[in-house]
């Protein structure tokens, strides 16, 4: 158990030393999560030109006011009509609520690239151009989209070639077991996506609240703590009634060290001469030592009866009936109450219930049940 405990606290120490490091990591913060509206032509213009008057103000800001992610908007599902069918085009806007997240820090100093040596085998540096012109070609891109909604839609080719050769690989041996989602797949996968969109947020609700990020992370760490600690304190608790091959013997002054029919044959001589607390006291540490014999617990004779008790699961059938006999043997020989012959035959008729395994029916089951019996 000194293992166990030891293993627990490094664990714990482990987890918190992650927890340490994890605060001193800055984590960028990312874009909402936003979905898509049906927007008219006109409504998809204005919201370009809005756009572009967003990006001027962030190009010149460089702040988390003015470059706020969540200011970009939905994405737009635009109508398109052309020859054969209206259909719609979904634009997004996630590559721009990216860039405004990016242009909240100033630019990073640019690298220069080095020139290759002949025969040397290191791949050439790549030169990430600064989110300032980013923001720009963020602007340029915006604005032919939007001298693009002033031009004619041209009709989608009707692809027959590639169609043919789709259909010739989708006849392939491979491709014939294909079966469509089930609705088991289906919901794993929406649970999936609402995961997504949940992290997402407490990450873009960190980014603007510090110490809701803090708690989260503590508090995630302190539930697996404690899921971790009850968890080896039940298994602890199974280890207990657990015997070892060193505990095969009892040791000297356990209550298994004597044979539970001579500890029975003494409680029936102290009712012979009329000692019935003594006759509880014999007949409950016969209970106890047959239980004991059959290995349902280690033997130490220092146990508490309270603590033979708290070994036994309570899922155990046997509980309910030791649990009477233990109150019954501390009130009439801890407590000093004087005992009578009916208090020793209930007594007797609870130890019969738990060394034959069975309901108890009467006394004369101890005597009944064979030395070597099942319980």
């Amino acid at each position: 158990m000194r293992s166990v405990h030891r293993t627990t606290a490094a664990f714990v120490l482990w987890l918190a030393s992650i927890a340490v490091g994890a605060q001193t990591i800055k984590v960028p913060s990312a874009p909402s999560t936003v979905r898509a509206h049906d927007v008219s032509m006109d409504d998809y213009r204005l919201h370009l030109s809005a756009l572009s008057t967003l990006i001027d103000a962030c190009a010149k800001g460089r702040n988390t006011t003015s470059c706020d992610p969540s200011l970009v908007g939905p994405d737009d599902r635009v109508p398109l009509v052309n020859e054969s069918r209206a259909e719609q085009r979904l634009v997004r806007y996630g590559w721009l609520r990216l860039l405004f997240a990016k242009a909240q820090d100033p630019d990073l100093p640019e690298v220069k690239a080095t020139a290759k040596k002949p025969g040397d085998a290191r791949a050439e540096t790549t030169i990430q151009p600064p989110t300032s012109q980013l923001l720009k070609d963020a602007k340029v891109r915006l604005e032919a989209d939007l001298a693009q909604t002033h031009a004619q839609v041209a009709p989608a080719p009707p692809h027959i070639q590639e169609r043919a050769m789709l259909q010739q690989v989708l006849s392939e041996r491979e491709f014939r077991g294909l079966q469509q989602t089930s609705v088991r797949q289906s919901v794993l996968e929406k649970f999936g996506n609402w995961l997504n969109r949940l992290f997402e947020s407490a990450a873009n609700l960190k980014a603007r609240s510090a110490w809701i990020g803090r708690v989260l992370v503590w508090g995630f760490i302190l539930g697996v703590c404690v899921a971790l600690v009850y968890s080896l304190l039940r298994l602890e608790r199974r280890w207990r009634v657990q015997l070892t091959q060193e505990d095969a013997r009892p040791a000297s002054g356990a209550a298994s060290a004597r044979d539970w029919q001579l500890w029975l044959e003494d409680a029936r001589n102290a009712a012979a001469s009329g000692l019935w607390r003594e006759a509880i006291h014999f007949v409950y540490w016969a209970a106890i030592s047959r239980l004991e014999s059959r290995r349902l617990w280690p033997a130490d004779r220092a146990r508490t009866p309270r603590e033979y008790l708290a070994l036994i699961a309570a899922e155990d059938p046997r509980k309910p009936g030791l649990s009477r006999l233990t109150g019954t043997f501390e009130r009439f020989w801890y407590g000093g109450r004087p005992a009578a012959e009916s208090d020793y035959k209930d007594a007797e008729i609870l130890a019969s219930s738990l060394i034959s395994g069975g309901a108890p029916s009467g006394p004369r089951e101890l005597s009944a049940a064979p030395e070597g019996g099942a319980l």
